[in-house]
Protein backbone atom coordinates (compact mmCIF):
# COMPACT_ATOMS: atom_id res chain seq x y z
CA UNK A 1 0.00 0.00 0.00
CA UNK A 2 1.07 3.60 -0.53
CA UNK A 3 2.30 5.65 2.41
CA UNK A 4 0.46 8.92 3.15
CA UNK A 5 -1.03 8.95 -0.34
CA UNK A 6 2.30 9.17 -2.16
CA UNK A 7 2.81 7.54 -5.57
CA UNK A 8 3.99 3.95 -5.77
CA UNK A 9 4.43 3.87 -9.54
CA UNK A 10 5.64 6.26 -12.22
CA UNK A 11 4.49 6.09 -15.83
CA UNK A 12 7.03 7.94 -17.96
CA UNK A 13 5.56 9.04 -21.29
CA UNK A 14 7.56 9.34 -24.50
CA UNK A 15 8.51 12.86 -25.67
CA UNK A 16 5.95 12.56 -28.46
CA UNK A 17 3.07 11.42 -26.25
CA UNK A 18 -0.12 13.41 -26.80
CA UNK A 19 -2.62 14.80 -24.32
CA UNK A 20 -4.97 12.01 -25.39
CA UNK A 21 -2.36 9.39 -24.50
CA UNK A 22 -1.96 10.92 -21.04
CA UNK A 23 -5.73 11.15 -20.54
CA UNK A 24 -6.14 7.47 -21.47
CA UNK A 25 -3.65 6.46 -18.77
CA UNK A 26 -5.29 8.69 -16.15
CA UNK A 27 -8.73 7.30 -17.08
CA UNK A 28 -7.51 3.70 -16.79
CA UNK A 29 -5.99 4.40 -13.38
CA UNK A 30 -9.24 6.02 -12.20
CA UNK A 31 -11.22 2.97 -13.35
CA UNK A 32 -8.96 0.83 -11.16
CA UNK A 33 -9.48 3.10 -8.16
CA UNK A 34 -5.98 4.57 -8.42
CA UNK A 35 -5.15 8.25 -8.00
CA UNK A 36 -2.99 9.90 -10.65
CA UNK A 37 -0.77 12.99 -10.53
CA UNK A 38 0.46 14.37 -13.85
CA UNK A 39 3.80 16.20 -13.97
CA UNK A 40 4.67 17.86 -17.28
CA UNK A 41 8.38 18.48 -17.79
CA UNK A 42 10.23 20.15 -20.61
CA UNK A 43 11.13 16.83 -22.27
CA UNK A 44 8.44 14.39 -21.16
CA UNK A 45 5.35 13.92 -19.03
CA UNK A 46 5.39 11.71 -15.94
CA UNK A 47 2.30 10.28 -14.23
CA UNK A 48 2.55 9.32 -10.56
CA UNK A 49 0.09 6.59 -9.53
CA UNK A 50 -1.07 6.16 -5.92
CA UNK A 51 -2.93 3.07 -4.75
CA UNK A 52 -2.62 -0.57 -3.81
CA UNK A 53 0.87 -1.74 -4.75
CA UNK A 54 -0.26 -5.21 -5.88
CA UNK A 55 -3.05 -3.74 -8.00
CA UNK A 56 -0.67 -1.28 -9.64
CA UNK A 57 1.81 -4.02 -10.42
CA UNK A 58 -0.93 -5.98 -12.18
CA UNK A 59 -2.05 -3.15 -14.46
CA UNK A 60 -0.66 -3.58 -18.03
CA UNK A 61 0.21 0.10 -18.37
CA UNK A 62 3.36 -0.39 -20.43
CA UNK A 63 1.23 -1.46 -23.37
CA UNK A 64 -0.62 1.86 -23.67
CA UNK A 65 0.27 4.18 -26.54
CA UNK A 66 2.76 6.88 -25.59
CA UNK A 67 4.20 5.02 -22.59
CA UNK A 68 8.00 4.90 -22.48
CA UNK A 69 8.49 3.03 -19.21
CA UNK A 70 6.75 2.09 -15.95
CA UNK A 71 8.93 2.56 -12.87
CA UNK A 72 8.08 1.45 -9.29
CA UNK A 73 9.14 3.87 -6.52
CA UNK A 74 10.81 2.42 -3.45
CA UNK A 75 12.06 5.61 -1.73
CA UNK A 76 10.05 7.00 1.20
CA UNK A 77 9.96 10.43 -0.44
CA UNK A 78 8.01 10.16 -3.65
CA UNK A 79 6.88 13.54 -4.96
CA UNK A 80 10.23 15.27 -4.38
CA UNK A 81 12.17 12.39 -5.93
CA UNK A 82 14.00 13.01 -9.19
CA UNK A 83 12.14 9.99 -10.56
CA UNK A 84 8.89 11.98 -10.61
CA UNK A 85 10.18 14.73 -12.90
CA UNK A 86 11.94 14.45 -16.24
CA UNK A 87 13.72 17.76 -15.66
CA UNK A 88 14.65 20.21 -12.91
CA UNK A 89 11.93 22.26 -11.27
CA UNK A 90 12.31 26.00 -11.83
CA UNK A 91 10.87 28.40 -9.26
CA UNK A 92 9.85 31.85 -10.46
CA UNK A 93 8.81 34.90 -8.44
CA UNK A 94 8.08 38.18 -10.23
CA UNK A 95 10.28 37.17 -13.16
CA UNK A 96 13.25 36.02 -11.05
CA UNK A 97 14.12 32.33 -11.41
CA UNK A 98 15.92 29.73 -9.32
CA UNK A 99 16.82 26.34 -10.79
CA UNK A 100 17.20 24.93 -14.28
CA UNK A 101 20.28 27.01 -15.04
CA UNK A 102 19.14 30.18 -13.26
CA UNK A 103 21.18 31.12 -10.19
CA UNK A 104 19.37 32.89 -7.36
CA UNK A 105 21.17 35.51 -5.29
CA UNK A 106 18.96 36.20 -2.26
CA UNK A 107 20.17 38.85 0.18
CA UNK A 108 19.02 41.17 2.93
CA UNK A 109 18.99 41.63 6.70
CA UNK A 110 18.20 38.91 9.21
CA UNK A 111 15.26 40.94 10.46
CA UNK A 112 13.26 44.02 9.54
CA UNK A 113 14.25 46.50 12.26
CA UNK A 114 13.04 49.87 10.97
CA UNK A 115 12.24 51.63 7.71
CA UNK A 116 15.62 53.24 7.14
CA UNK A 117 17.53 50.03 7.87
CA UNK A 118 15.43 47.93 5.49
CA UNK A 119 15.21 50.38 2.58
CA UNK A 120 18.90 51.27 2.67
CA UNK A 121 19.87 47.60 2.71
CA UNK A 122 17.35 46.71 -0.01
CA UNK A 123 18.72 49.43 -2.29
CA UNK A 124 22.27 48.21 -1.69
CA UNK A 125 21.64 44.53 -2.44
CA UNK A 126 19.54 45.41 -5.50
CA UNK A 127 22.36 47.59 -6.86
CA UNK A 128 24.84 44.75 -6.25
CA UNK A 129 22.79 42.30 -8.32
CA UNK A 130 20.63 40.42 -5.83
CA UNK A 131 17.60 38.72 -7.37
CA UNK A 132 15.44 38.54 -4.23
CA UNK A 133 15.24 40.39 -0.91
CA UNK A 134 15.25 38.36 2.32
CA UNK A 135 14.22 39.77 5.71
CA UNK A 136 12.21 38.47 8.64
CA UNK A 137 9.16 40.34 9.85
CA UNK A 138 8.60 37.55 12.37
CA UNK A 139 11.69 36.09 14.05
CA UNK A 140 11.75 32.87 16.11
CA UNK A 141 14.53 33.33 18.70
CA UNK A 142 16.15 31.01 21.21
CA UNK A 143 15.67 33.56 23.98
CA UNK A 144 12.13 34.82 24.69
CA UNK A 145 13.70 38.19 25.55
CA UNK A 146 15.47 38.65 22.20
CA UNK A 147 14.12 40.82 19.36
CA UNK A 148 11.21 38.95 17.76
CA UNK A 149 10.68 41.16 14.71
CA UNK A 150 8.21 43.92 13.88
CA UNK A 151 5.43 41.60 12.77
CA UNK A 152 2.73 43.19 10.61
CA UNK A 153 4.60 46.51 10.54
CA UNK A 154 7.62 44.67 9.14
CA UNK A 155 5.51 43.19 6.34
CA UNK A 156 4.33 46.68 5.36
CA UNK A 157 7.94 47.84 5.18
CA UNK A 158 8.82 44.85 3.01
CA UNK A 159 6.06 45.82 0.60
CA UNK A 160 7.53 49.32 0.40
CA UNK A 161 11.01 47.91 -0.27
CA UNK A 162 9.65 45.69 -3.05
CA UNK A 163 7.78 48.60 -4.64
CA UNK A 164 11.01 50.64 -4.74
CA UNK A 165 13.51 47.97 -5.80
CA UNK A 166 11.37 45.46 -7.69
CA UNK A 167 12.94 42.60 -5.71
CA UNK A 168 10.63 39.70 -4.79
CA UNK A 169 10.25 39.23 -1.03
CA UNK A 170 11.42 36.14 0.89
CA UNK A 171 10.18 36.22 4.48
CA UNK A 172 9.63 33.65 7.21
CA UNK A 173 6.37 32.16 8.40
CA UNK A 174 6.57 30.92 12.00
CA UNK A 175 2.94 30.39 13.05
CA UNK A 176 -0.02 28.84 11.18
CA UNK A 177 -2.17 31.68 12.53
CA UNK A 178 -0.13 34.14 10.45
CA UNK A 179 -0.51 32.34 7.12
CA UNK A 180 -2.93 34.77 5.49
CA UNK A 181 -1.02 37.79 6.79
CA UNK A 182 2.33 36.57 5.43
CA UNK A 183 0.82 35.30 2.17
CA UNK A 184 -0.50 38.78 1.42
CA UNK A 185 3.08 40.11 1.28
CA UNK A 186 5.53 37.29 0.61
CA UNK A 187 6.56 36.20 -2.87
CA UNK A 188 8.42 33.24 -1.34
CA UNK A 189 7.52 31.82 2.09
CA UNK A 190 10.48 30.74 4.18
CA UNK A 191 10.14 27.87 6.63
CA UNK A 192 13.11 28.22 8.95
CA UNK A 193 15.29 25.49 10.40
CA UNK A 194 13.41 25.45 13.71
CA UNK A 195 10.16 24.66 11.90
CA UNK A 196 11.44 22.09 9.39
CA UNK A 197 9.46 19.36 11.17
CA UNK A 198 6.49 21.50 12.21
CA UNK A 199 4.22 19.30 10.12
CA UNK A 200 1.09 21.40 10.67
CA UNK A 201 2.90 24.46 9.35
CA UNK A 202 4.28 22.47 6.40
CA UNK A 203 0.75 21.38 5.52
CA UNK A 204 -0.45 24.99 5.64
CA UNK A 205 2.16 26.23 3.16
CA UNK A 206 1.52 23.11 1.10
CA UNK A 207 -1.99 24.43 0.54
CA UNK A 208 -0.74 27.93 -0.33
CA UNK A 209 -0.16 29.26 -3.82
CA UNK A 210 3.29 30.72 -3.17
CA UNK A 211 6.76 29.14 -3.52
CA UNK A 212 8.25 27.79 -0.30
CA UNK A 213 11.89 27.95 0.80
CA UNK A 214 12.50 25.09 3.24
CA UNK A 215 15.60 25.16 5.43
CA UNK A 216 17.27 22.05 6.82
CA UNK A 217 17.13 21.73 10.60
CA UNK A 218 20.47 21.66 12.48
CA UNK A 219 20.05 18.02 13.51
CA UNK A 220 18.18 16.72 10.46
CA UNK A 221 19.45 14.15 8.01
CA UNK A 222 19.11 14.70 4.27
CA UNK A 223 16.29 12.13 4.18
CA UNK A 224 14.44 14.00 6.93
CA UNK A 225 14.72 17.22 4.93
CA UNK A 226 13.30 15.48 1.88
CA UNK A 227 10.47 13.98 3.92
CA UNK A 228 9.65 17.46 5.25
CA UNK A 229 9.51 18.65 1.65
CA UNK A 230 7.19 15.74 0.91
CA UNK A 231 4.73 17.11 3.50
CA UNK A 232 4.54 20.34 1.50
CA UNK A 233 4.21 18.74 -1.92
CA UNK A 234 1.66 16.19 -0.69
CA UNK A 235 -0.76 19.08 -0.10
CA UNK A 236 -0.43 20.20 -3.72
CA UNK A 237 2.31 22.86 -3.64
CA UNK A 238 5.09 21.82 -6.02
CA UNK A 239 6.86 25.20 -5.83
CA UNK A 240 9.61 24.31 -3.38
CA UNK A 241 13.24 25.33 -2.80
CA UNK A 242 15.50 23.31 -0.47
CA UNK A 243 18.12 25.11 1.60
CA UNK A 244 21.24 23.67 3.24
CA UNK A 245 22.18 25.96 6.16
CA UNK A 246 24.60 23.95 8.27
CA UNK A 247 24.17 21.18 10.81
CA UNK A 248 25.18 20.80 14.45
CA UNK A 249 28.40 18.83 14.98
CA UNK A 250 31.11 18.69 17.64
CA UNK A 251 33.00 21.50 15.86
CA UNK A 252 32.84 24.91 17.56
CA UNK A 253 35.13 26.99 15.32
CA UNK A 254 32.05 27.89 13.27
CA UNK A 255 28.46 28.40 14.37
CA UNK A 256 27.35 25.26 12.49
CA UNK A 257 29.09 22.90 10.08
CA UNK A 258 28.13 23.57 6.47
CA UNK A 259 27.32 20.19 4.89
CA UNK A 260 28.54 21.11 1.44
CA UNK A 261 28.26 17.45 0.43
CA UNK A 262 24.50 17.72 0.85
CA UNK A 263 24.31 19.85 -2.30
CA UNK A 264 25.32 17.18 -4.85
CA UNK A 265 23.39 14.53 -2.92
CA UNK A 266 20.20 16.60 -3.00
CA UNK A 267 20.72 17.46 -6.66
CA UNK A 268 20.95 13.73 -7.41
CA UNK A 269 17.94 12.77 -5.27
CA UNK A 270 15.43 15.51 -6.13
CA UNK A 271 14.26 17.65 -9.01
CA UNK A 272 13.84 20.66 -6.69
CA UNK A 273 16.24 23.63 -6.66
CA UNK A 274 18.88 23.50 -3.93
CA UNK A 275 20.36 26.64 -2.41
CA UNK A 276 22.83 27.29 0.43
CA UNK A 277 22.78 29.70 3.36
CA UNK A 278 26.48 30.45 4.11
CA UNK A 279 25.71 33.02 6.84
CA UNK A 280 24.37 30.73 9.58
CA UNK A 281 27.07 28.04 9.42
CA UNK A 282 29.79 30.70 9.25
CA UNK A 283 28.62 32.68 12.26
CA UNK A 284 31.25 35.28 11.38
CA UNK A 285 31.11 37.54 8.34
CA UNK A 286 34.72 36.91 7.30
CA UNK A 287 33.90 33.24 6.63
CA UNK A 288 30.74 33.88 4.59
CA UNK A 289 32.35 34.59 1.17
CA UNK A 290 34.38 31.36 1.16
CA UNK A 291 31.33 29.26 2.05
CA UNK A 292 29.23 31.02 -0.58
CA UNK A 293 31.85 30.33 -3.25
CA UNK A 294 32.02 26.69 -2.14
CA UNK A 295 28.23 26.43 -2.54
CA UNK A 296 28.38 27.62 -6.14
CA UNK A 297 31.27 25.28 -6.91
CA UNK A 298 29.27 22.36 -5.44
CA UNK A 299 26.44 23.02 -7.88
CA UNK A 300 23.95 24.97 -5.76
CA UNK A 301 21.16 26.80 -7.57
CA UNK A 302 21.60 29.88 -5.39
CA UNK A 303 22.67 31.33 -2.06
CA UNK A 304 20.82 33.28 0.61
CA UNK A 305 23.08 35.77 2.40
CA UNK A 306 22.47 38.07 5.36
CA UNK A 307 23.34 41.71 4.65
CA UNK A 308 22.82 44.74 6.91
CA UNK A 309 23.46 48.42 6.21
CA UNK A 310 25.41 48.60 9.51
CA UNK A 311 26.07 45.07 10.83
CA UNK A 312 27.45 46.32 14.14
CA UNK A 313 24.01 47.82 14.87
CA UNK A 314 21.98 44.72 13.93
CA UNK A 315 19.47 43.49 16.51
CA UNK A 316 20.07 39.85 15.56
CA UNK A 317 22.94 37.86 14.02
CA UNK A 318 25.19 40.94 13.94
CA UNK A 319 28.44 38.97 13.68
CA UNK A 320 27.50 37.11 10.49
CA UNK A 321 25.85 39.84 8.43
CA UNK A 322 27.83 41.41 5.59
CA UNK A 323 28.08 45.14 5.05
CA UNK A 324 26.79 46.38 1.65
CA UNK A 325 30.31 46.89 0.24
CA UNK A 326 31.29 43.36 1.28
CA UNK A 327 28.19 41.91 -0.34
CA UNK A 328 28.79 43.86 -3.56
CA UNK A 329 32.27 42.35 -3.83
CA UNK A 330 30.94 38.86 -3.10
CA UNK A 331 28.08 39.24 -5.57
CA UNK A 332 30.53 40.03 -8.36
CA UNK A 333 32.55 36.92 -7.54
CA UNK A 334 29.45 34.73 -7.42
CA UNK A 335 28.18 36.07 -10.76
CA UNK A 336 31.49 35.12 -12.37
CA UNK A 337 31.71 31.73 -10.68
CA UNK A 338 28.09 30.85 -11.51
CA UNK A 339 28.77 31.63 -15.17
CA UNK A 340 31.78 29.30 -15.11
CA UNK A 341 29.60 26.60 -13.61
CA UNK A 342 27.15 26.93 -16.48
CA UNK A 343 24.48 28.90 -14.65
CA UNK A 344 23.59 32.56 -14.67
CA UNK A 345 22.04 34.98 -12.23
CA UNK A 346 18.42 35.49 -13.27
CA UNK A 347 17.91 38.78 -15.05
CA UNK A 348 15.52 41.44 -13.82
CA UNK A 349 12.01 41.30 -15.30
CA UNK A 350 11.23 43.57 -18.22
CA UNK A 351 8.18 45.03 -16.53
CA UNK A 352 8.56 47.82 -13.94
CA UNK A 353 8.29 47.06 -10.21
CA UNK A 354 4.77 46.70 -8.90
Amino acid sequence: MSVNGSPELLIVMTPGATAEHVSAIVHRLAEAGVRARVSRGREATVIGATGDGELLAALPLDGFPGVDQVVPIVKPYKLVSRELSSGPTVIEARGRRIGGGSFGLIAGPCAVEDREQLLETARAVAAAGATMLRAGAFKPRTSPYAFQGLGAEGLELLEEARAETGLPIVTELVDPRQVELVLATADVIQIGARNMQNFGLLAEVGRADKPVLLKRAPSASIEELLMAAEYVMKEGNAELILCERGIRTFERATRYTLDIGAVPVLKAETHLPVIVDPSHPAGRREYVPALARAAVAAGADGVIVEVHRAPEEALSDASQQLAPAEFAELAGELHELAARMGTGVAAAPASPPG
